[in-house]
C-alpha cells in the first residue's frame, strides 16, 4: 500500500509540475500583432456650411492659423467670387472673407510672410500681415493650376490640365517636370524632395524632375501630406482618404455615399488632426488620425 500511495503521489506531483510549466509558457508567449493599431480617422468637428466650394485647407505651424480656399463658383471661370477664409482649431470661422478678389483659389503654401495660391492660370501672392494681394504671376499656357507647396524661396505648383509642375523662384517661373498625367497634389519633404500625385499614383521626384513610383494603387489623388519618409496621407476628391505606409495603401475614410468630397487636405502634425475640405458640402471637417 505504501508503494502504491508513493507512486500515486509521484504521478500527481509530475502532473502538477507539467501543468504549471505549460501555464508558465502560455503567459510568456505574446501575440506579435498585439501592439498593432488599425489606422482610423475619427470625426472631431465640422465648420458651418458657409465655406462655399472649399477646395483646400492649409495649417500654418508657425502661427496656428488655418486657411481655407473657397472657389465659390466655377473652378475654371474668372468670376472674382473666390476667397480665403480663416478658421480655428475648434472649427469656428474666424474670418469668412480674409482675402477676396480671387477667381477660383485652390492649393496654398506659405513662405517668407507670403501665402501663395493657384488661381486658374496665375499664381497669386498674398501678404499675410496686411491681408492684401501683393503680386500676381501669370503662367504661360496654364489651364488648370492646382496644388502648391513651398521650400524656402521656391514655390512649386501643378497644372492638372497640361501635366506640368512649375516653380516660382525670385520672381521668375520655371518648368520643373512635364508629362505628368493629371498632376495634382504636391508636397515637399523636409530634405527638399518633391512628391506628387497624378493619374499614375504617388511619385517621388529628384532634383531634375525624374521620378520613381511609391504607390500605384491610389491614382488620381488630390491632397497629399507627408508624415515621414515612408508614411503619407492621400485624398481622392471623390471622397476617399488613404494612409500609405512603405508603399502600401490603407483606406481610412470613404464618404462617397454621403456625397461629401475630400479635396486638398491639411494636417496639424502636433495633434494628428486631418483637415478635410468637403467641396460641395461647403464645410471643413476635422478628423483625428490614429495609426
Amino acid at each position: 500500500m505504501k508503494n502504491s500511495l508513493f507512486i500515486q503521489l509521484s504521478l500527481l506531483a509530475t502532473f502538477l509540475l507539467v501543468s504549471c510549466g505549460n501555464g508558465s509558457n502560455e503567459t510568456v508567449i505574446e501575440d506579435e500583432n498585439e501592439d498593432e493599431i488599425t489606422p482610423t480617422l475619427t470625426l472631431l468637428w465640422e465648420t458651418d456650411d458657409t465655406l462655399i466650394t472649399n477646395e483646400s485647407v492649409l495649417y500654418d505651424e508657425a502661427t496656428g492659423t488655418i486657411y481655407v480656399a473657397n472657389i465659390d463658383g466655377n473652378p475654371t471661370e474668372k468670376d472674382g467670387k473666390g476667397s480665403i477664409s480663416i478658421i480655428d482649431k475648434e472649427g469656428n470661422i474666424i474670418e469668412q472673407e480674409w482675402v477676396t478678389g480671387i477667381d477660383a483659389p485652390k492649393g496654398m503654401g506659405i513662405t517668407n510672410g507670403k501665402l501663395y495660391e493657384t488661381n486658374i492660370d496665375e499664381l497669386v501672392e498674398i501678404d499675410i500681415e496686411t491681408a492684401t494681394i501683393s503680386n500676381r504671376y501669370a503662367v504661360e499656357d496654364a489651364a488648370f493650376l492646382n496644388d502648391v507647396d513651398v521650400r524656402n524661396d521656391r514655390v512649386y505648383f501643378s497644372d492638372m490640365a497640361t501635366g506640368k509642375i512649375h516653380f516660382l523662384l525670385a520672381g521668375e517661373i520655371y518648368l520643373f517636370a512635364e508629362g505628368q498625367n493629371n498632376i495634382n497634389g504636391l508636397r515637399v519633404g523636409g530634405d527638399g524632395t518633391l512628391y506628387g500625385l497624378d493619374a499614375e499614383g504617388l511619385k517621388k521626384y529628384d532634383e531634375k524632375g525624374n521620378f520613381e513610383m511609391i504607390n500605384q494603387e491610389v491614382t488620381g489623388g488630390d491632397g497629399l501630406i507627408i508624415i515621414d519618409d515612408s508614411t503619407f496621407l492621400v485624398s481622392r476628391w471623390q471622397g476617399e482618404i488613404y494612409l500609405i505606409q512603405n508603399g502600401i495603401a490603407t483606406l481610412l475614410l470613404d464618404t462617397k455615399a454621403e456625397d461629401s468630397n475630400t479635396a486638398d487636405i491639411g494636417f496639424i502634425p502636433s495633434e494628428n488632426i486631418v483637415l478635410v475640405p468637403t467641396f460641395f458640402k461647403n464645410k471643413v471637417a476635422a478628423y483625428r488620425l490614429s495609426y
